[in-house]
Parts: structure tokens; C-alpha cells; sequence
């Protein structure tokens, strides 16, 4: 079932972090970190086409990176969620950002 998915993590984040800019992003919309950080560790990678998804898969078996890409509020204004392939840590942050 997948809302039992959403609760299993599937790597471990390491640090965490954010940029100002995607701080500022989240308190705009009302959007806390840790449900972008909860959907990101649990699999569910946002709005990636499929490819991009099959690859964030095989990143959570292989140890490579894992980006996951969602839409805030009503102009739907995108932020990543990047986990290094180490799993040292992990940052939120937007695109213009990277």
C-alpha cells in the first residue's frame, strides 16, 4: 500500500539543510522542511518525470544521489531535495540555488 510506503524511510538523510533561499520559499507557503525531508526519504521524489524517478530508485540501492523535485504553493515555484551519495547529508534548496 502506498501510504504505508510513505512512512518507511529508505536511506538515512545525514545532515540536513537549507538555503535562504528555500527557507524563504517554505515560509511563504506554509511549507515545513521536515514534510519535504519525509516524502523525499520515504520515495515519494515529487514531480520527476519517470526516468527520473527509475534513476532515484536505483540511487537508494546503489548509493548514488537522490534529488527530489516538488512544486509550492499556488504559483507551484519548484525546490529540490538533494541527498549526497555517501548520505552525509542532505539540502533543500531551489534550482536557481544549484
Amino acid at each position: 500500500m502506498k501510504s504505508d510506503l510513505l512512512h518507511t524511510p529508505l536511506f538515512p538523510l545525514g545532515r540536513t539543510f537549507a538555503t535562504p533561499g528555500a527557507l524563504g520559499l517554505m515560509q511563504r507557503t506554509d511549507t515545513t522542511p521536515w514534510v519535504l525531508l519525509g516524502r523525499h526519504r520515504s520515495g515519494d521524489f515529487g514531480c520527476l518525470d519517470a526516468y527520473d524517478c527509475a534513476a532515484n530508485n536505483r540511487a537508494v540501492l546503489d548509493g548514488t544521489r537522490i534529488l527530489s523535485a516538488y512544486e509550492l504553493g499556488p504559483a507551484n515555484e519548484k525546490v529540490w531535495v538533494i541527498t549526497e551519495a555517501d548520505r552525509s547529508s542532505t539540502t533543500i534548496l531551489l534550482p536557481s540555488d544549484y
